[in-house]
Protein backbone atom coordinates (compact mmCIF):
# COMPACT_ATOMS: atom_id res chain seq x y z
CA UNK A 1 0.00 0.00 0.00
CA UNK A 2 1.43 3.25 -1.28
CA UNK A 3 2.20 5.64 1.87
CA UNK A 4 -0.06 8.86 1.32
CA UNK A 5 1.75 11.73 0.22
CA UNK A 6 2.91 14.24 2.86
CA UNK A 7 0.44 17.30 3.57
CA UNK A 8 1.36 20.50 1.76
CA UNK A 9 2.45 23.54 3.86
CA UNK A 10 -0.21 26.46 3.98
CA UNK A 11 1.13 29.77 1.84
CA UNK A 12 1.19 31.33 5.21
CA UNK A 13 3.58 27.70 6.24
CA UNK A 14 5.43 28.37 2.94
CA UNK A 15 6.00 32.12 3.43
CA UNK A 16 7.67 31.77 6.85
CA UNK A 17 9.95 29.00 5.56
CA UNK A 18 11.48 31.27 3.23
CA UNK A 19 11.67 33.94 5.55
CA UNK A 20 13.54 31.76 8.09
CA UNK A 21 16.16 30.53 5.12
CA UNK A 22 14.39 27.25 4.36
CA UNK A 23 16.52 26.77 1.14
CA UNK A 24 14.20 24.19 -0.18
CA UNK A 25 11.43 26.01 0.29
CA UNK A 26 12.63 28.85 -1.50
CA UNK A 27 13.38 26.03 -4.32
CA UNK A 28 9.32 25.47 -4.39
CA UNK A 29 8.46 28.94 -4.24
CA UNK A 30 10.33 29.74 -7.44
CA UNK A 31 8.99 26.77 -9.30
CA UNK A 32 5.66 27.91 -7.75
CA UNK A 33 5.59 32.15 -9.14
CA UNK A 34 7.55 30.85 -12.60
CA UNK A 35 4.71 29.19 -13.44
CA UNK A 36 2.52 31.68 -12.59
CA UNK A 37 -0.54 29.76 -11.18
CA UNK A 38 -2.71 30.78 -7.88
CA UNK A 39 -0.22 28.86 -5.98
CA UNK A 40 2.15 30.99 -6.61
CA UNK A 41 0.34 34.37 -6.23
CA UNK A 42 -1.24 32.61 -2.61
CA UNK A 43 2.56 32.45 -1.90
CA UNK A 44 2.67 36.09 -2.89
CA UNK A 45 0.38 37.46 -0.70
CA UNK A 46 1.22 35.56 2.50
CA UNK A 47 4.91 36.80 1.72
CA UNK A 48 3.94 40.55 2.17
CA UNK A 49 6.18 43.65 1.90
CA UNK A 50 9.46 42.90 0.61
CA UNK A 51 12.07 45.53 -1.12
CA UNK A 52 14.89 46.04 0.99
CA UNK A 53 17.55 44.12 -1.20
CA UNK A 54 19.18 45.94 -3.86
CA UNK A 55 18.72 44.43 -7.17
CA UNK A 56 21.35 44.57 -9.79
CA UNK A 57 20.61 44.00 -13.23
CA UNK A 58 23.71 42.99 -15.36
CA UNK A 59 23.28 43.02 -19.05
CA UNK A 60 24.91 43.20 -22.22
CA UNK A 61 25.49 41.74 -25.91
CA UNK A 62 26.63 37.74 -26.24
CA UNK A 63 30.04 37.44 -25.32
CA UNK A 64 31.08 39.98 -23.42
CA UNK A 65 31.31 38.08 -20.20
CA UNK A 66 28.55 38.47 -17.99
CA UNK A 67 28.16 35.24 -15.88
CA UNK A 68 31.41 35.48 -15.41
CA UNK A 69 31.68 39.06 -13.97
CA UNK A 70 28.63 37.73 -12.06
CA UNK A 71 30.36 34.73 -10.59
CA UNK A 72 33.59 37.43 -10.11
CA UNK A 73 30.90 39.65 -8.46
CA UNK A 74 29.04 37.00 -6.12
CA UNK A 75 32.72 35.82 -4.99
CA UNK A 76 33.48 39.76 -3.83
CA UNK A 77 30.65 40.18 -1.76
CA UNK A 78 30.91 36.49 -0.24
CA UNK A 79 33.96 37.33 0.88
CA UNK A 80 32.34 39.87 3.16
CA UNK A 81 29.89 37.20 4.22
CA UNK A 82 26.97 38.38 2.73
CA UNK A 83 24.14 36.19 1.21
CA UNK A 84 23.99 36.82 -2.26
CA UNK A 85 20.82 35.44 -4.83
CA UNK A 86 21.60 35.29 -8.79
CA UNK A 87 18.71 34.83 -11.22
CA UNK A 88 20.15 34.06 -14.60
CA UNK A 89 17.39 34.35 -17.25
CA UNK A 90 18.16 32.29 -20.03
CA UNK A 91 16.73 31.03 -23.65
CA UNK A 92 13.96 29.30 -23.56
CA UNK A 93 13.62 25.47 -25.63
CA UNK A 94 10.98 26.05 -27.80
CA UNK A 95 9.38 22.57 -27.13
CA UNK A 96 9.14 22.37 -23.35
CA UNK A 97 9.57 26.56 -22.77
CA UNK A 98 12.31 25.26 -20.12
CA UNK A 99 15.48 26.87 -19.65
CA UNK A 100 18.36 25.56 -22.17
CA UNK A 101 21.39 26.72 -20.27
CA UNK A 102 20.16 26.06 -16.54
CA UNK A 103 21.99 27.02 -13.81
CA UNK A 104 24.78 28.08 -15.31
CA UNK A 105 28.33 25.94 -15.33
CA UNK A 106 30.12 29.11 -14.69
CA UNK A 107 28.90 29.79 -11.73
CA UNK A 108 29.53 25.92 -10.25
CA UNK A 109 32.26 27.23 -8.10
CA UNK A 110 29.39 28.89 -5.59
CA UNK A 111 26.95 25.75 -6.02
CA UNK A 112 28.28 24.39 -2.21
CA UNK A 113 27.80 27.64 -0.52
CA UNK A 114 24.63 28.22 1.12
CA UNK A 115 25.14 31.78 1.13
CA UNK A 116 24.65 32.16 -2.49
CA UNK A 117 21.45 30.80 -4.34
CA UNK A 118 21.47 30.53 -8.45
CA UNK A 119 18.39 29.92 -10.06
CA UNK A 120 18.14 29.67 -14.13
CA UNK A 121 14.75 31.15 -15.20
CA UNK A 122 13.32 30.63 -18.64
CA UNK A 123 12.79 33.82 -20.90
CA UNK A 124 9.96 32.13 -22.72
CA UNK A 125 9.99 34.50 -25.21
CA UNK A 126 9.26 36.89 -22.73
CA UNK A 127 9.42 40.60 -24.70
CA UNK A 128 12.24 42.30 -23.15
CA UNK A 129 14.69 39.64 -22.55
CA UNK A 130 12.86 38.99 -18.90
CA UNK A 131 10.08 36.02 -18.02
CA UNK A 132 7.13 37.33 -16.36
CA UNK A 133 7.64 35.69 -13.23
CA UNK A 134 11.53 37.45 -12.69
CA UNK A 135 10.00 40.51 -10.32
CA UNK A 136 8.04 37.63 -8.21
CA UNK A 137 11.50 35.21 -7.75
CA UNK A 138 13.12 38.56 -7.08
CA UNK A 139 10.90 39.30 -4.31
CA UNK A 140 11.29 35.77 -2.71
CA UNK A 141 15.04 35.77 -3.06
CA UNK A 142 14.92 39.19 -1.14
CA UNK A 143 12.97 37.55 1.88
CA UNK A 144 14.87 34.85 2.26
CA UNK A 145 17.57 37.31 3.27
CA UNK A 146 19.68 37.29 0.26
CA UNK A 147 21.21 40.82 -0.48
CA UNK A 148 21.92 42.12 -3.16
CA UNK A 149 19.84 40.26 -6.12
CA UNK A 150 21.43 40.17 -8.78
CA UNK A 151 19.75 39.41 -12.54
CA UNK A 152 21.58 38.43 -15.16
CA UNK A 153 19.77 38.46 -18.68
CA UNK A 154 20.18 36.84 -21.97
CA UNK A 155 22.22 39.15 -24.96
CA UNK A 156 19.84 39.60 -26.89
CA UNK A 157 20.24 43.59 -27.99
CA UNK A 158 17.51 45.64 -27.83
CA UNK A 159 15.21 43.68 -26.30
CA UNK A 160 17.77 43.88 -22.44
CA UNK A 161 16.05 47.58 -21.93
CA UNK A 162 13.32 46.01 -19.77
CA UNK A 163 16.49 44.91 -16.88
CA UNK A 164 16.01 48.62 -16.26
CA UNK A 165 12.65 48.31 -14.78
CA UNK A 166 13.31 45.15 -12.69
CA UNK A 167 16.72 46.78 -11.31
CA UNK A 168 17.63 49.59 -8.84
CA UNK A 169 21.17 49.35 -10.61
CA UNK A 170 21.70 48.10 -14.29
CA UNK A 171 25.41 47.27 -15.15
CA UNK A 172 26.45 47.34 -19.30
CA UNK A 173 28.80 44.85 -20.06
CA UNK A 174 30.12 45.35 -23.07
CA UNK A 175 34.03 43.66 -24.60
CA UNK A 176 36.12 44.56 -27.49
CA UNK A 177 34.77 43.63 -30.55
CA UNK A 178 31.19 42.68 -29.19
CA UNK A 179 29.86 45.30 -31.57
CA UNK A 180 29.81 48.28 -32.30
CA UNK A 181 29.04 51.11 -30.15
CA UNK A 182 26.81 52.88 -32.41
CA UNK A 183 24.51 49.51 -32.55
CA UNK A 184 24.37 49.40 -28.71
CA UNK A 185 22.74 53.21 -28.39
CA UNK A 186 20.26 51.69 -31.13
CA UNK A 187 19.45 49.70 -28.54
CA UNK A 188 19.33 51.74 -25.71
CA UNK A 189 21.62 49.89 -23.29
CA UNK A 190 23.68 52.74 -23.17
CA UNK A 191 20.67 55.10 -22.28
CA UNK A 192 19.64 52.56 -19.63
CA UNK A 193 23.25 52.36 -18.40
CA UNK A 194 23.81 53.14 -14.67
CA UNK A 195 27.36 52.06 -14.89
CA UNK A 196 29.15 50.76 -18.00
CA UNK A 197 32.18 47.85 -17.50
CA UNK A 198 34.33 47.11 -20.57
CA UNK A 199 35.42 43.65 -19.68
CA UNK A 200 37.98 41.48 -21.14
CA UNK A 201 40.26 45.16 -20.81
CA UNK A 202 43.01 43.30 -21.00
CA UNK A 203 42.23 42.47 -24.94
CA UNK A 204 43.59 44.75 -28.01
CA UNK A 205 40.61 47.69 -28.40
CA UNK A 206 39.28 47.96 -25.01
CA UNK A 207 41.05 51.81 -24.92
CA UNK A 208 39.74 52.54 -27.83
CA UNK A 209 36.21 51.30 -27.11
CA UNK A 210 36.48 52.96 -23.57
CA UNK A 211 36.97 56.08 -25.32
CA UNK A 212 33.85 55.78 -27.62
CA UNK A 213 31.69 54.67 -24.86
CA UNK A 214 32.83 58.32 -23.19
CA UNK A 215 32.15 60.10 -26.19
CA UNK A 216 28.99 58.36 -26.28
CA UNK A 217 27.43 59.00 -22.97
CA UNK A 218 28.19 62.58 -23.15
CA UNK A 219 25.17 62.88 -25.52
CA UNK A 220 22.45 61.76 -22.53
CA UNK A 221 20.37 64.36 -20.82
CA UNK A 222 21.39 62.26 -17.48
CA UNK A 223 24.39 62.28 -15.61
CA UNK A 224 27.33 60.09 -17.57
CA UNK A 225 27.35 56.75 -16.05
CA UNK A 226 30.74 55.89 -15.08
CA UNK A 227 32.99 53.18 -16.65
CA UNK A 228 35.28 50.40 -15.09
CA UNK A 229 37.70 48.34 -16.82
CA UNK A 230 37.82 44.79 -15.58
CA UNK A 231 39.28 41.29 -16.31
CA UNK A 232 36.83 39.07 -14.67
CA UNK A 233 38.77 36.21 -14.93
CA UNK A 234 41.35 37.78 -12.92
CA UNK A 235 39.09 39.95 -10.99
CA UNK A 236 40.75 42.90 -12.29
CA UNK A 237 38.55 46.16 -11.25
CA UNK A 238 36.36 44.14 -9.44
CA UNK A 239 36.76 45.99 -6.46
CA UNK A 240 35.98 49.48 -8.25
CA UNK A 241 33.15 48.10 -9.93
CA UNK A 242 31.68 46.61 -6.44
CA UNK A 243 32.53 49.71 -4.79
CA UNK A 244 30.28 51.67 -6.98
CA UNK A 245 27.22 49.04 -6.90
CA UNK A 246 27.24 49.50 -2.93
CA UNK A 247 28.17 53.02 -3.21
CA UNK A 248 25.15 53.54 -5.18
CA UNK A 249 22.77 51.32 -2.57
CA UNK A 250 23.38 53.46 0.34
CA UNK A 251 23.49 56.92 -1.62
CA UNK A 252 20.59 56.65 -4.29
CA UNK A 253 17.39 56.43 -1.48
CA UNK A 254 16.02 59.21 -3.55
CA UNK A 255 16.56 57.48 -6.85
CA UNK A 256 16.30 54.07 -5.89
CA UNK A 257 12.72 55.02 -4.10
CA UNK A 258 11.70 56.29 -7.51
CA UNK A 259 12.69 53.26 -9.46
CA UNK A 260 10.95 51.00 -7.38
CA UNK A 261 7.75 53.38 -7.37
CA UNK A 262 7.98 52.67 -11.48
CA UNK A 263 9.09 49.40 -10.91
CA UNK A 264 5.84 48.48 -8.61
CA UNK A 265 3.26 50.36 -11.30
CA UNK A 266 5.02 48.35 -14.33
CA UNK A 267 4.44 44.89 -12.63
CA UNK A 268 0.85 45.82 -12.15
CA UNK A 269 0.28 46.78 -15.24
CA UNK A 270 1.39 43.93 -16.86
CA UNK A 271 -0.20 41.56 -14.81
CA UNK A 272 -3.41 43.53 -15.65
CA UNK A 273 -2.60 43.28 -19.21
CA UNK A 274 -2.06 39.89 -18.90
CA UNK A 275 -5.54 38.84 -17.09
CA UNK A 276 -7.10 40.58 -19.43
CA UNK A 277 -5.44 39.33 -22.69
CA UNK A 278 -6.32 35.59 -21.05
CA UNK A 279 -10.13 36.43 -20.38
CA UNK A 280 -10.19 38.18 -23.86
CA UNK A 281 -8.68 34.86 -26.15
CA UNK A 282 -9.89 32.42 -23.63
CA UNK A 283 -13.47 32.84 -23.44
CA UNK A 284 -15.47 30.30 -22.73
CA UNK A 285 -17.36 29.32 -25.79
CA UNK A 286 -14.01 29.73 -28.03
CA UNK A 287 -15.40 32.47 -30.06
CA UNK A 288 -12.46 34.69 -29.88
CA UNK A 289 -9.97 31.41 -31.32
CA UNK A 290 -12.53 31.41 -34.27
CA UNK A 291 -12.82 35.19 -34.49
CA UNK A 292 -8.61 34.97 -34.66
CA UNK A 293 -8.16 32.37 -37.58
CA UNK A 294 -11.11 34.19 -39.81
CA UNK A 295 -8.67 37.50 -39.50
CA UNK A 296 -5.69 35.90 -39.81
CA UNK A 297 -7.11 34.10 -43.08
CA UNK A 298 -8.08 37.61 -44.38
CA UNK A 299 -5.63 39.52 -43.51
CA UNK A 300 -3.05 36.84 -45.02
CA UNK A 301 -5.10 37.13 -48.58
CA UNK A 302 -4.70 40.22 -48.58
CA UNK A 303 -8.59 40.67 -47.98
CA UNK A 304 -8.22 42.80 -45.01
CA UNK A 305 -6.15 44.54 -43.25
CA UNK A 306 -4.52 44.06 -39.90
CA UNK A 307 -5.64 46.82 -38.36
CA UNK A 308 -9.50 46.36 -39.58
CA UNK A 309 -8.73 43.10 -38.45
CA UNK A 310 -7.87 43.84 -35.05
CA UNK A 311 -10.84 46.70 -34.48
CA UNK A 312 -13.10 43.55 -35.96
CA UNK A 313 -12.04 41.71 -33.08
CA UNK A 314 -12.07 44.77 -30.14
CA UNK A 315 -15.23 45.61 -31.93
CA UNK A 316 -16.77 42.09 -31.02
CA UNK A 317 -15.20 42.26 -27.37
CA UNK A 318 -17.33 45.39 -26.57
CA UNK A 319 -20.74 44.25 -28.45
Amino acid sequence: MDSPSPKQPSPEQHAAAIRAGDRRALARGLTLVENEGADGAALLAALGSVGSAHRVGITGPPGAGKSTLVSALVAAWRADSRDVGVLAVDPSSPFTGGALLGDRIRMLAHADDEGVFIRSLASRGAFGGLAAGVYDAADLLDAAGFDPVLIETVGVGQAEIEISRAADTTIVVLAPGSGDVVQGMKAGLLEIADVLVVNQSDREGADALVAALQSAVELRDAVAPPIVKTVATRGEGLAELRALVDGRAAAAAGELTARRLARARARIRAAVDRRRADAFWNAADGAQAQALSEAARGVADGSTSAAEAVARLLGGESA
